[in-house]
């Protein structure tokens, strides 16, 4: 299901207001996008019908749930810009991304603790 999770930009956008609203009435989605979007309707449904048909969606009785959370899409994602862009280096991604942007001591330490969760995992 990994390849199927992947979304476009603008398929994240709404599965996003989904994920923040859900359940939601699908009238209620289209106007969420017209505002936050400024999608058509036609549009909105085109976009609920082709994410409904890859199984990420599900519009029940017009009313809309996710069918994958946020955080297996964002996973998938990620784990794809760092194969496709630094041939699979999380070390290199990482240095990519910390010479562009500079974290905060906060962060950095949510980090060293999230890296010494992974090592203290893979002990076990």
């Amino acid at each position: 299901m990994e390849q199927n999770t992947r979304l476009a930009e603008g398929e994240y956008r709404f599965a996003a207001l989904v994920w923040h609203n859900e359940p939601v009435a699908s009238g209620r989605l289209a106007a969420l996008a017209a505002s936050e979007l400024g999608w058509k309707k036609s549009t909105s449904y085109t976009v609920l019908k082709k994410l409904c048909d890859r199984g990420i969606l599900r519009n029940e009785g017009g009313t809309v749930t996710a069918l994958v959370k946020q955080e297996q899409v964002q996973q998938n994602e990620s784990a794809a810009v760092v194969d496709r862009t630094f041939d699979g280096s999380l070390p290199r991604f990482v240095a990519a991304f910390l010479n562009t942007k500079p974290i905060s001591k906060e962060e950095a330490a949510a980090i060293r603790k999230l890296l010494d969760q992974a090592e203290a995992g893979k002990e076990e």
